[in-house]
């Protein structure tokens, strides 16, 4: 599954379809993904701009059932609660390692000049090993701190699919100079947890363009040594 696009020919077959939706100042990558079957919806990583993202899930004509969350930063969970609100929906994710981010979602953004957000608490935690489900699709949790101690990736096997929010990029990875980053943590997490997916798989991450784990592997100044 290359980067999902509702216009692209070559998926008229594909399990999946998704739209991102760029939001905030961060330009942070909100993900509708959807089952192509059943037309029904999450939106991974609301992070702002809600009425943009309502926009999206009206023009992608889906029906959204959750909300999925990699991790606990403000540009990723900014417009989570009002999201919710609005859809009437739960919120899944990220790990409770990352619960005094969404503890604290009014104090960050009001470092960041982001109005309006709101704290909350999701409505399911999510652990290594954990799975989650969207119509036909079912993703495998992989918890990755680093980045953030309750980061986690989204992995489906069938599609060779994974979203990995900003623990790894195109070309970079996460930073690690915020509350409970680690950089020797983020790395062993790439190297142990997601390298072994296979050189094949595809990923969305949280700011811009997708990669694969193969181009990563060979390319990546931080994972090759050349940093």
């Amino acid at each position: 599954m290359t980067q999902p696009s509702e216009a692209n020919p070559t998926e008229a077959t594909a399990k999946a379809g998704g739209l991102i939706v760029p939001v905030t100042l961060f330009e942070q990558n909100c993900m509708l993904l959807w089952c192509e079957t059943t037309r029904k919806a999450v939106v991974i990583d609301p992070g702002g701009d809600v009425d943009k993202i309502l926009a999206a899930i009206k023009q992608a004509n889906v029906s959204v059932q959750e909300i999925w969350l990699t991790h606990g930063h403000i540009d990723h969970v900014g417009g989570a609660a009002d999201l919710r609100d609005a859809l009437k929906v739960e919120i899944t994710g990220p790990h409770i390692d990352d619960k005094f981010l969404t503890d604290n979602v009014v104090a960050s953004g009001s470092r960041f000049g982001m109005e309006g957000v709101r704290d909350f608490v999701p409505d399911r935690w999510l652990a290594e090993g954990d799975q989650v489900s969207v119509g036909e699709l079912t993703f495998d949790i992989l918890h990755c701190p680093g980045h953030s101690p309750g980061s986690v990736v989204f992995y489906n096997k069938e599609m060779r699919f994974a979203h990995v929010g900003d623990v790894l990029f195109s070309g970079s990875v996460g930073r690690t100079d915020l509350p409970g980053g680690d950089h020797a943590t983020l790395i062993k997490s790439i190297t142990e947890k997601l390298l072994p997916l296979g050189d094949d798989v595809g990923f969305i991450c949280g700011h811009g363009p997708g990669s694969s784990i193969g181009q990563e592997r060979l390319t990546n100044p931080f994972l090759t040594g050349e940093m």
